[in-house]
């Protein structure tokens, strides 16, 4: 959870030079490593993205320990994360960036939360 605080920080902190799309790649990695943390608390650890999201998805929405807007949620923020990354051209504007900050700072505050409740944190 301190790689996802660290990275949330350096998210706000490029966002205030106007670098959307690095804040992009910043939010997402901010939830990656929370969701990462949530795994680990189950005994599970995966290298690959698509593996954390799948994984995130089964160990904690299909189970109803999280709702389902977090899944919907992460997936927007690692697709403006490709985005930011691999695309050419720049189709991420300040909006964008800053619905990825929130959203990334929400799920970080709710794994926190989760975190705490089971006495993991």
């Amino acid at each position: 959870m301190e790689n996802a605080a660290e990275t949330m920080e350096a998210g706000r902190h490029i966002f205030e030079k106007g670098f959307y799309r690095s804040t992009c790649n910043r939010a997402y990695y901010a939830m990656f490593y929370a969701a990462s943390a949530l795994l680990y608390s189950k005994g599970k650890s995966y290298g690959k993205h698509s593996a954390v999201i799948a994984a995130f998805r089964q160990y904690f929405i299909k189970t109803g320990e999280f709702d389902e807007h977090w899944s919907s949620d992460y997936g927007e923020i690692m697709d403006n994360r490709h985005v930011a990354d691999y695309e050419l051209q720049d189709d991420l504007e300040r909006e964008d960036a800053l619905n990825a900050l929130e959203k990334a700072d929400a799920f970080i505050k709710e794994v926190t939360e989760w975190l705490q409740k089971h006495d993991l944190l």
